[in-house]
């Protein structure tokens, strides 16, 4: 069996690990832009300088043959030729597959800003490169734009609070991390970045870049003028598919995909970012083995839980967030606990967690979890619903194991 897969981050990396073991004799060539096999996680690590380029890599040194594979890096996928079950690649080479997998992530979307493609030191950080040059511009300036305050935008503006630049954060809502936090949580954060020195200008948006030099002034639409000598572009991604023909393939959002990671073409199966579903690693990492499982015959199927969870540190005030983070109608209850240190916050409705916001301390939010994930009832009176602990819900037998419900 030829299997082919394009992209090398979280999908694609645990796709080829679950390809080898359940196939020892089949053929697996990786195809990416990409030289080396990093985390995205990690690369404001890389910029702040708290991580190299070495140490911020997800598998081993020796990972081609330790799972017997073709690794062609530096290499870009031009088509998809469907018929024939060929990949093109940007050389003209042809390389031909029985079962592929899309798993090529996502672009950052350059928003339509007026003068921006011609400001000066102007970068998106979705890659190594982005990240050598974002260094180097350090070296020669003091202030940044970061567009976008969402989970790129917020840490990107550290790496940079980190090498002492000064930074300007736009967000268009009113808030940042706004997918992700709500008025409260998003605050906290607010404050800790403007105690770094970081400035925070929410619900305005950017309407053009004039060039100075080897600076820029960028035009907010509240007449707002802001010099800065670089600027970084965290405004969103958008699923990279242009290889492939969209007439053949059925997308929406991204590649559309069935509970088996399978596209609407034979034998072509997609996952991660591509598929336009959330960009968070779990989420990349599950699809890419439940794809790879179809792809080598063992029948699998993705449950998508966690489209919505989050995990955040910023500054060393963690937080992670699951599910939603504001009732959708007055027929959902919030519980809510805040003090100067810890802020939760629990959604329910008919005694079932539809989503919590836990910042501060994160401890046991496994627990919470859970609860969310197995839509586990709390049908039993309680006096403090934070107090709640797996044994209000779990017998534990003699080896001390959790079993059984024993309330639902």
């Amino acid at each position: 069996m030829r299997y082919v897969i394009i992209g090398a981050s979280a999908a694609g990396i645990h796709a080829v690990k679950t390809l080898r073991k359940l196939d020892e004799d089949g053929q697996i060539t990786v195809i990416s832009q990409d030289e080396k096999i990093i985390s995205r996680c990690m690369l404001h690590h890389v910029i702040s300088g708290n991580r190299d380029e070495e140490t911020s890599a997800f598998v081993e040194g020796d990972w081609t043959e330790k799972y017997n594979i073709q690794w062609l890096k530096g290499t870009t996928a031009t088509e998809v030729a469907v018929m024939s079950q060929e990949v093109i690649l940007d050389d003209g080479k042809r390389i031909p597959y029985d079962k592929l997998l899309i798993a090529s992530g996502a672009d950052a979307i350059l928003p339509p800003v007026k003068g921006l493609k011609d400001g000066a030191n102007v970068f998106t950080l979705r890659n190594l490169k982005d990240v050598r040059e974002i260094i180097s511009a350090i070296d020669a300036g003091k202030s940044a734009v970061v567009i976008g305050g969402g989970l790129i935008g917020i840490d990107a503006s550290m790496a940079l609070i980190e090498k002492h630049i000064s930074v300007t954060i736009v967000e268009m809502a009113n808030r940042i991390l706004p997918l992700q936090l709500d008025h409260i949580s998003s605050c906290r954060y607010k404050e800790l970045l403007g105690a770094k020195g970081a400035v925070v200008r929410e619900g305005v948006s950017v309407v053009e870049i004039e060039r100075e030099g080897n600076r820029n002034i960028v035009r907010l639409n509240n007449g707002m003028d802001i010099r800065c000598d670089m600027i970084i572009v965290a405004a969103g991604v958008k699923p990279n598919r242009t290889f492939i023909d969209s007439e053949k393939l059925k997308v929406e959002k991204g590649i559309l995909v069935n509970d088996k990671m399978e596209t609407t073409i034979q034998n072509i199966y997609a996952a991660g970012d591509v598929t336009g579903k959330s960009a968070i690693w779990p989420v990349a990492v599950k699809q890419g083995i439940v794809a790879a499982s179809n792809m080598a015959g063992v029948e699998r199927y993705y449950e998508d839980y966690f489209t919505e969870k989050n995990t955040m540190n910023v500054f060393g005030l963690k937080t992670i967030s699951l599910g939603l983070i504001e009732p959708p109608d007055d027929t959902y209850k919030v519980e809510v606990f805040n003090n100067k240190d810890i802020y939760k916050k629990v959604i329910h409705k008919n005694n079932v967690i539809y989503g919590m916001i836990f910042q501060g301390d994160i401890s046991r939010s496994g627990f919470w979890s859970h609860l969310i994930k197995e839509k586990i009832k709390i049908d039993f009176p309680y006096e403090d619903i934070f107090a709640l602990q797996y044994a209000d819900f779990y017998g534990i037998d003699p080896t001390g194991n959790y079993v059984m419900p024993i309330k639902s």
